[in-house]
């Protein structure tokens, strides 16, 4: 029924090897995570009693869905967009549309295909669930409930990518794009909310809406609501509840898009015709010359100089990355608009009230600088042309620096927002807390943490464009290595604020040392293997072994403060600390890269060969 493109997939996937580390260490994180529970929750001192394990399962319960909620729609989306637009790239795609696969076949082959890992996790973790109900507090009908909320928002967040590659023509704008729309809808869905206050302030009067209307509305649509009301799942709650509605709902979104996929497969792709070279005959074939280079070279129009480093001319003055990048930074300033707007008005001064603000909008540019930075490469291989490129009087150093400007002249618009972010909440006094009856150091206090926290982003941003070139380079597969550099991206902010979540549920880090360790090696075994395990590097180990616990400590150091007292923790050994140890790890990535012996002789671009 899904089609020859699913079964080669189902055929294969578990021939690799990567398939069954990638569940061992999946199961083996759920497992970290309950172990935490239980620290945070009983402890070692007494025996639990029979309340204790229920409420250590219903609370693990919570914690597995919200997280498997938050990777599984995020790599959903991303993986079924990196298959198809890659395939693009390297001009494979355009063979399935050459053979007698019909086009459902194609779209539903390749969004299956993509899903199949995804899922195959999402039903290795039913017996953990399954063994958590058998603590108490766990209804297992609220497990049906929750897996109905993962299953559909994943299939739905897959179709969201799939339609988006099969839209845009380059690798780098179908990541981007993924990643925007997606939060996107969770922005738009959310700001439901407010709708009613918006409809007064416009002078609208009694429109008709229904605040009880409008908040059901956000329950069926928003994944996080839906699977809010799944844990917390009435006892006498039956027939079409809120998560089986959202589940339905999603089915609905996912079979809209995959239908626009279906029936624009052929319109959308091929993109556009290949450039001919022009046709010269006669007087003006013999007149053609070197010193007329407009009559004789191959694209139509007028010839444009070159720059002395023509990958960074490639980079900065063509189309390298599409006709419409226009398109993916406005979705990205539309998204930038709602966080600020609800972060800077909406929200109250509280605790951290400035992390609601830059925190997000700071992870988002470094997931989409990350995808501008392997795709730079990624699609040069897959072009055939970064072979082409080795071959000529290029340097090393050329090469990695055009690179390097190029992209970040690329995402100048994604860098800008997070610094004005740190500059608006300086000047709110936001950024600093001043001793206890010393408010005169509050503008100090203020320009101090602004300085430190913009520099420190710009060093983690420089870390991500050298981590994306880093990482393409050395990976065989385009696919992998997109997923490798946004993932370490993820896992770096998203899996360092889970940590210090469940470190905080009880504000007793020693209840929590054996989990954190598990964490913290963790950590470091996977960026390892994203830095170093192809070709290994002191340097390389190095950084592995010591970024994790580094930025752990700098986090905390800001989060906690100055334990016993109300105030902010000096933002200089925060900045130190993180400074160095990116600085180092940029470094450590960079010279390898821009020496004679891994990309001159072309070993970065032939790793499998």
């Amino acid at each position: 029924m899904l089609g020859p493109i699913f079964i080669r997939e189902w055929l294969i996937l578990p021939r690799r090897s990567r398939h069954y580390l990638t569940r061992a260490f999946y199961l083996g994180t759920l497992w970290v995570l309950l172990f935490t529970t239980w620290q945070t929750t009983v402890g070692w001192e007494h025996v639990p009693t029979l309340g204790d394990l229920a409420r250590f399962g219903l609370l693990s319960f919570q914690i597995l869905a919200y997280v498997q909620l938050t990777l599984l729609m995020f790599f959903s989306a991303l993986s079924a967009a990196s298959t198809i637009s890659l395939e693009k790239d390297r001009r494979t795609f355009l063979l399935l549309l050459l053979t007698e696969l019909r086009n459902d076949e194609i779209v539903v082959g390749k969004l299956c295909g993509s899903l199949f890992q995804i899922i195959l996790l999402l039903l290795g973790s039913i017996p953990v669930f399954a063994l958590l109900a058998l603590l108490g507090g766990i209804d297992p009908w609220q497990i049906v409930d929750v897996m109905l909320v993962l299953t559909t928002a994943s299939f739905a967040a897959g179709s969201l990518g799939g339609l988006i590659a099969l839209w845009r023509e380059k690798t780098f704008q179908a990541l981007a794009m993924t990643v925007l729309f997606l939060v996107l809808y969770l922005c738009l869905v959310n700001a439901l909310a407010v709708t009613p206050y918006l409809v007064n302030m416009i002078g609208l009067g009694e429109s008709g809406l229904d605040a009880d209307a409008i908040a059901q509305a956000r329950r069926t649509l928003e994944p996080f609501l839906a699977l809010a009301e799944a844990i917390n799942r009435p006892e006498d709650a039956a027939g079409l509840t809120t998560p089986r509605q959202f589940a339905l709902a999603m089915l609905g979104i996912a079979a809209l898009l995959n239908l626009i996929g279906m029936y624009k497969l052929r319109v959308w792709n091929p993109s556009g015709e290949p450039i001919m070279q022009r046709e010269l005959v006669g007087a003006a074939k013999a007149d053609a010359t070197d010193a007329d280079p407009d009559r004789i070279h191959a694209a139509p129009g007028k010839a444009r100089p070159v720059w002395a480093n023509p990958i960074l001319w490639r980079e900065i003055a063509t189309r390298a990355y599409g006709n419409r990048p226009l398109v993916v930074k406005l979705a990205y300033f539309v998204v930038v608009g709602l966080i600020g707007y609800y972060s800077l008005f909406l929200m109250e001064r509280a605790e951290f009230a400035a992390a609601w603000g830059i925190v997000p909008v700071t992870i988002l540019s470094l997931l989409l600088i990350s995808a501008q930075s392997v795709t730079s490469i990624t699609s040069e291989r897959d072009l055939n042309s970064l072979d082409l490129l080795l071959i000529t009087d290029l340097s090393p150093k050329e090469f990695i620096l055009g690179k390097v400007f190029g992209i970040v002249y690329n995402t100048k618009e994604f860098i800008v927002p997070p610094l004005i972010l740190v500059v608006i909440y300086a000047m709110r006094g936001q950024l600093g807390t001043p001793p206890r009856g010393q408010d005169s150091l509050l503008v100090q206090k203020n320009i101090e943490g602004a300085l430190a926290l913009g520099i420190g982003m710009l060093v983690v941003m420089a870390f991500t464009v050298m981590l994306g070139i880093h990482v393409a380079l050395r990976a065989n597969n385009s696919r992998q290595a997109a997923i490798n550099a946004l993932g370490t991206v993820f896992f770096l902010t998203i899996g360092t604020m889970v940590c210090i979540y469940l470190i905080r549920i009880t504000g007793r880090f020693e209840y929590q040392w054996l989990s954190f360790a598990g964490f913290i090696v963790a950590g470091i075994g996977g960026l390892w293997w994203v830095l170093s395990a192809e070709r290994p590097s002191s340097a390389l180990n190095l950084a592995s072994g010591m970024l994790p616990v580094l930025a752990f400590y700098s986090i905390t150091n800001v989060l906690i403060g100055k334990p016993g007292s109300i105030e902010s923790a000096d933002p200089l050994i925060p900045f130190i600390v993180t400074a160095g140890a990116f600085s180092f790890t940029i470094l450590a990535m960079a010279i390898p890269l821009m020496s004679e012996f891994d990309v001159a002789v072309g070993r970065s671009s032939a790793v499998g060969e």
